[in-house]
Order: structure tokens, then C-alpha cells, then sequence
């Protein structure tokens, strides 16, 4: 099962986890990628996964939308809402786009790349 880890540490724990990280490849070391999108507090990691963008990716692993709109009518909110959520969710990898001929026109179709979201917290 394909996993995406939310950690919440402070922001110099961050840097030292990427130095760390960077020194290894820098040094021809193998490092193991990893799915993990960082915030340095529970209110950050809350305002960034609200109900509604929890909603989408649920809806884009059982329904499988053939297209962003289809996605929208499936969850049943505006397309421009759902559109910003959705670029939103793919800036931090939470989601992709891959585009799909359909007619003389292309269809974006979100993916979710991952079965489950484990929270992390530094204490």
C-alpha cells in the first residue's frame, strides 16, 4: 500500500532532515525516495487538507473521473472551486494530471498516486 506521510516538526528539523538528505545523494549514496509533504504546525497540515480536498481525493480513487468537471459533478461543487483544489493538490503532489485525447481536444484526469495519508508528529 502506497503511502504519503504529512509531517508536522519545526522548520529547522525540516532542513536538517533535507541536509542530511542531500549530503547522502551528493556522496553517491542510494536514498530511498520518499512521499512526504512537511508543515511546521496541526493548523498549517488542517488548512491545507480541508474536508473539501479530502473529499476529491476519495472521490478520485473509488470514482475515477474521466475528467476534472466529472470530478466536480461527481462531488457536486463548482468546477472553478474544484479546479483550484485540484491544482492545490497536485503542486504538492498529492495528485496528478495526466491528459487524455478525447475528440480533437485534451481531458485532464486527475490520479491519485497513493492509498492512504499517515500523520506524523514531532514532539
Amino acid at each position: 500500500m502506497k503511502t504519503v506521510t504529512f509531517t508536522i516538526e519545526p522548520f529547522v528539523e525540516s532542513m536538517e532532515r533535507f541536509r542530511r538528505t542531500f549530503e547522502a545523494v551528493r556522496a553517491g549514496k542510494r536514498v530511498k525516495p520518499q512521499a512526504v509533504v512537511g508543515f511546521t504546525s496541526l493548523e498549517a497540515a488542517r488548512n491545507f487538507l480541508t474536508r473539501q480536498r479530502l473529499a476529491l481525493l476519495r472521490a478520485i480513487r473509488t470514482h475515477h473521473p474521466h475528467s476534472i468537471y466529472d470530478l466536480a459533478k461527481t462531488v457536486n461543487r463548482n468546477l472553478k472551486n474544484v479546479q483550484e483544489d485540484v491544482q492545490i493538490l497536485e503542486r504538492h503532489g498529492l495528485l496528478r494530471i495526466t491528459k487524455h485525447p478525447r475528440g480533437r481536444r485534451q481531458v485532464k484526469v486527475p490520479e491519485v498516486p497513493f492509498e492512504e495519508i499517515a500523520l506524523r508528529i514531532a514532539i
